[in-house]
């Protein structure tokens, strides 16, 4: 008798656990993460001959409506076409019935895994701000993410960041890109399953959260988002996460141990090395009362760039002291340069009347 050894046990499992894609292009290659609704692999398109991302609703759905969900996932990405959101390619239904789509490979690292390297503050907020730019596309195609965290932003190998998991994306109004597709494609599928004899669903625009559901992540969630006010819900909730978001990298830049995630807000436990005025575009973003917050995102993107470039903020009063350090901060260089100029002409004249 031949014994199997441990490690060819445990790749006889992680096989027998990979999907069966026997009636799609592709092939299987292995598990990359799990959660939420669904699990997702890495898989190669044995047409164009790429990896790609393959996600699949593996939870049990007897009522159709997480299936319908992802379905909605799919085509709100297929609408938002922008550098910084994972871009979709296909969306289909395994031979066992579940959904699946796929959307490019990122190779790369998580916002969360990101910070623990050493990175200097200002690329930090630059990543911040492409991070915004693709939520702000969003808005304006009136889709909310309502799941912004760390972990749902991927950061590559060439600096591109990309938004990703849309699950809990809700469409503000019925008439943007998202929405059409959403009807195209119900009309598609349902014409399908009543040719093949399947029975026919519903897909639910925009229909799945109810009034007092609770969907999100608790320390990334705005307080309407929390308490389950789903027609309280808008741009200025998606604010609030990325000011969270904010302080999560505010606080990993100035946590001396960079391999441990830091838990502490900037408000109750305030760094010294902070600055104020970045401490209050966070505090601003992150306002209980949602009409304190940035209107929209680019606002937000804005006062990120006043800092970067020394500029005032609009969330924060300086006073005269803060204004002149700014000022000096700002101009240094220049500064050094013409207190050399008058050094030299000094000692020029000094040593002329010796």
């Amino acid at each position: 008798m031949t014994w199997l050894s441990d490690k060819t046990i445990r790749h006889l499992r992680e096989v027998t656990n990979l999907p069966d894609l026997s009636n799609t292009k592709y092939r299987c290659l292995q598990k990359i993460a799990s959660g939420g609704m669904g699990t997702i692999y890495l898989a190669e398109d044995t047409l164009l001959h790429r990896k790609i991302a393959l996600k699949i609703l593996d939870i049990p759905d007897p009522d159709g409506d997480l299936a319908q969900r992802m379905q909605q996932e799919a085509y709100i990405i297929a609408a938002l076409e922008h550098p910084s959101i994972v871009p979709i390619h296909d969306v289909g239904f395994l031979p066992d019935g579940r959904i699946f789509y796929t959307m490019k490979f990122v190779k790369g690292l998580t916002l969360a895994d990101e910070v623990k390297k050493s990175r200097a503050l200002p690329e930090l907020l630059r990543i911040f701000q492409k991070l915004c730019e693709g939520v702000a596309f969003a808005h304006s195609h009136d889709v909310i993410h309502r799941d912004l965290k760390p972990e749902n932003i991927m950061v590559g190998g060439f600096g591109e960041v990309l938004v990703m998991d849309w699950g809990l994306a809700k469409l503000l109004s019925p008439d943007n890109s998202s929405q059409t597709l959403l009807i195209k494609n119900r009309t598609t599928d349902s014409d399908k399953k009543q040719k093949s004899g399947e029975i026919s669903s519903t897909l639910k625009t925009g229909q799945f959260t109810e009034h007092g559901t609770v969907m999100g992540t608790p320390a990334y969630m705005a307080p309407e988002q929390e308490r389950g006010e789903i027609d309280q819900i808008d741009q200025r909730t998606d604010v609030y996460s990325l000011g969270a978001i904010l302080e999560f990298l505010v606080i990993s830049f100035f946590s001396k141990k960079k391999s441990e995630i830091p838990t502490n807000s900037l408000s109750k436990n305030r760094q010294r090395k902070v600055p104020n005025r970045l401490q209050a575009i966070s505090e601003k973003a992150m306002s209980e009362n949602k009409s304190q917050r940035y209107t929209n995102v680019l606002d937000l993107v804005a006062d990120i760039e006043n800092f970067l470039n020394g500029s005032p903020v609009s969330a924060y009063r300086e006073n005269f002291l803060e204004i002149s350090w700014r000022w000096l901060n700002r101009y240094k260089f220049l500064i050094f340069l013409i207190l050399v100029y008058v050094f030299v002409r000094l000692l020029i004249f000094f040593l002329s009347n010796l």
